[in-house]
């Protein structure tokens, strides 16, 4: 950072001069080839746009204000300065902001600079663009907060660009204020709604809900709601007493009943049918309940964080408003910076269980350390248009795994070119909007579930996997309500 503006780059977490605008043109470091340990660092453009900044390898001012990299943290950004390697050039780029966040980089030393593969002196980049500089720097353009300022939320011992202590990995704004919105709901009482698509981390946010509140003394309870068939929800949720309804039944305490003084995750909470959603009301609203064959009511003291990814229609509107706090998770189309470091950590993780892979793609074959990674397959990964998020980022790592010839992780022919998920959009750059969603469980029609009966006999079990539904309790449910043949089978 220019030195001019390290002032209000710097711990101090004040407010900004009243002339400093608090969002900024910024260039984010998604790749480094010979400093890979600073992605995630980023360059904020604060100077006078007729002359920009010069970055290179060094921090001096003898030709020009200079810029630096910092690290921003909740409250303070910390200057880790400019490139230290020599393969980067004293001054190798001049950055200039332009209007509506976009920045113009000009390439002033060693190497050709690139963008979506056309090469020229410089480019102009729109908040998401990419542009490379030969094989040693990958940036994206984007538009980044003066200050991550997020009341009450501190950032002491975190390690940037590693998991924190709940397993979120991301510096991004969204993962920061999700990080917020986190420690306040944890402090409050309240049951919880998790809404998000799939793979946006659900069931990690729901722990970390527990694990940050007075709970976590006890053990939270956690259930796939879609897995609960409708004729034993009362048994399953409430429990029941020894012998009853049959002698021999042992007695269960029920979810709920085991869930008191803790929390009671219910994932793909939107599965459970209308009449077993209304059997919650009371439960929600004061912890009462009765357990099968039992004439007394109890009392659980539990808190219920729900997760689900439907629309809310889906849930009974009386349900729904018994959830006084919800949390909707960013997905990778809306955090696109986190990529870079979402797929360290998951190449680390899938190295821990492999020797191999670590011996190949980890120098000296330490998984601590940083994977050898093109920047090309960086950018695929950022520029790509994800449906399942985080599960759909590894699939793509391990597709890129599998076609590997060297030491280094690269891309291959086809790469993420696989048929997108019904209603996705194909990506148009790392700023491309999010990819519409696939067809929910309860969108398909009688006329479109009949026919895909009729073209497997009858038979349920490959019809809710082709129509990629959650589980077969739904496909189950939808035949009920429809009233559908179900041939082949007798009866």
């Amino acid at each position: 950072m220019a030195e001019e503006t390290v002032d209000i780059t710097s711990s101090d977490s004040g407010p900004p001069p009243a002339d400093v605008p608090r969002s900024l043109p910024a260039l984010i470091l998604l790749w480094c080839r010979d400093e890979p340990e600073r992605v995630g660092e980023l360059v904020l453009l604060l100077n006078d746009p007729d002359t920009g900044v010069l970055l290179g390898r060094s921090s001096t001012t003898s030709s020009g204000a200079r810029a630096e990299f910092v690290r921003q943290l909740p409250g303070r950004n910390e200057v880790t300065g400019a490139f230290h390697s020599k393969t980067i050039s004293r001054d190798q780029f001049r950055l200039t902001p332009l209007q509506q966040g976009a920045i113009k980089v000009e390439n002033l030393g060693r190497g050709t600079l690139s963008k979506g593969g056309q090469q020229a002196p410089s480019h102009v980049l729109a908040p998401g663009e990419l542009v490379l500089l030969e094989r040693r720097v990958l940036f994206m353009a984007s538009v980044r907060p003066l200050t991550l300022q997020m009341p009450g939320l501190h950032a002491s011992g975190h390690s940037f660009g590693d998991p924190d202590s709940d397993g979120l990995v991301g510096e991004s704004p969204a993962l920061w204020e999700l990080r917020a919105r986190l420690a306040f709901v944890a402090q409050r009482n309240s049951h919880v709604l998790v809404t998000g698509a799939s793979g946006t981390g659900k069931e990690l946010v729901a722990q970390a809900l527990h694990s940050l509140s007075a709970r976590r003394r006890n053990t939270m309870v956690a259930r796939n709601a879609a897995t609960i068939p409708d004729t034993l929800a009362d048994a399953e949720l409430f429990g029941n007493l020894k012998n009853y309804p049959n002698p021999g039944t042992p007695e269960r305490a029920g979810l709920i009943g085991s869930a008191d003084g803790s929390t009671l995750f219910l994932d793909e909470f939107a599965e459970l049918p209308e009449a077993v959603q209304a059997k919650l009301l009371r439960v929600l609203d004061n912890g009462e309940f009765q357990r099968l064959g039992d004439a007394q009511a109890r009392v659980s003291k539990f808190r219920l964080v729900a997760a689900t990814n439907r629309p809310l229609h889906f849930l009974k509107h009386d349900v729904r408003a018994r959830f006084k706090m919800q949390l909707d998770l960013p997905g990778l189309n809306a955090r696109r910076e986190d990529i870079p470091l979402l797929t360290r950590f998951l190449l680390r993780r899938i190295a821990h269980n492999d020797s191999q892979l670590a011996e190949r793609f980890f120098p000296d074959g330490d998984v601590a350390g940083q994977p050898r990674i093109s920047a090309a397959l960086i950018s695929a990964l950022v520029e790509h248009a994800y449906s399942t998020h985080v599960r759909e980022l590894e699939g793509l790592l391990w597709q890129a795994l599998a076609q590997a010839r060297g030491d280094t992780i690269e891309v291959f022919p086809g790469f993420g070119d696989a048929e997108p998920a019904a209603g996705s959009q194909p990506a148009t750059g790392a700023g491309a909007a999010p990819a519409a969603p696939a067809k929910r469980d309860g969108d398909w029609s009688a006329e479109e579930l009949q026919a895909c009966l009729d073209k497997h006999n009858g038979s349920q079990e490959p019809v809710w996997r082709e129509l990629g539904m959650s589980s077969r309790f739904v496909l189950s449910r939808l035949v009920r309500k429809y009233g559908l043949r179900v041939r082949g089978r007798k009866g």
